[in-house]
């Protein structure tokens, strides 16, 4: 590839954590892969040398945004969009061997994608099951932010709701609208969704030592709703770190 889209909103809300040299680690191995469309080398000083930045820098970004697999190291949300643009690519191609200009097709950029290699008519059933999927319920900011003050209403209430905030909600909302360990059936409707999110506000408010907050320094500290729809400490919260 030689262009990929960059979701601001998103990319903030994931590496809002990450120093400088992390930062600029990850946004170059983000560029190597979509231009190689291939899986990075294991060898982690070979990668290191590749972007010119040191191996201590390198391998916790290695390790936390891409999947090490017997090809080397992967990242699957590129692979969809390296996916969704090898199958524009080609049916561009094929449409402009008709002399026609190939009809839009509206792709989803957080469900899997369909395979270049596979057959026309496997492609044909992907995309039309990826049609079906951009259904899904638009994230109710307005109804999760009563919700987090339904359950909450002790802790610090956004003022602004906008930008890099509302990345992180709708990403949080997605993420738990997939069927996982932590959500089997997940939700495809937007009252299923304002029930788990209920459910998740709850637990959170009953279950868990982060609504009193934690004393540090002589001072208790409390955690807000764009702290708890952080990526990485949605999934601390998810995983039962501060459980009772």
């Amino acid at each position: 590839m030689i262009w990929y889209k960059f979701h601001i909103g998103d990319y903030i809300s994931h590496t809002m954590h990450l120093d400088d040299a992390e930062d600029l680690a990850y946004r170059r191995l983000l560029d190597w892969y979509y231009m190689a469309e291939r899986p990075l080398p294991l060898d982690i000083s070979l990668v290191a040398r590749r972007i010119r930045l040191d191996e201590d820098v390198v391998e916790p970004v290695l390790k936390e945004f891409f999947v090490q697999t017997e090809e080397g190291y992967i990242n699957t949300r590129a692979d969809k969009e390296i996916a969704a643009y090898n199958v524009r690519v080609d049916l561009n191609r094929k449409s402009g061997k008709l002399g026609g200009r190939p009809k839009t097709i509206e792709v989803s950029n957080e469900e899997p994608l369909c395979n270049p290699n596979r057959t026309e008519t496997e492609q044909k059933q992907n995309i039309n099951t990826i049609k079906s999927e951009t259904s899904f319920p638009p994230c109710p900011h307005k109804e999760l932010l009563s919700l987090y003050k339904k359950h909450l209403p002790h802790l610090m209430q956004p003022r602004v709701w906008e930008g890099a905030r509302q990345a992180a909600m709708k990403a949080r909302w997605t993420q738990a609208g997939k069927p996982s360990i932590y959500s089997p059936k997940g939700y495809s409707t937007m009252e299923d969704g304002l029930e788990w999110w209920d459910s998740f506000f709850g637990y959170v408010a009953n279950e868990t030592s982060l609504a009193k907050g934690f004393e540090s320094n002589g001072r208790v500290w409390q955690p807000d709703l764009v702290w708890i729809v952080n990526a990485t400490n949605f999934a601390k919260i998810i995983d039962g770190k501060y459980a009772k």
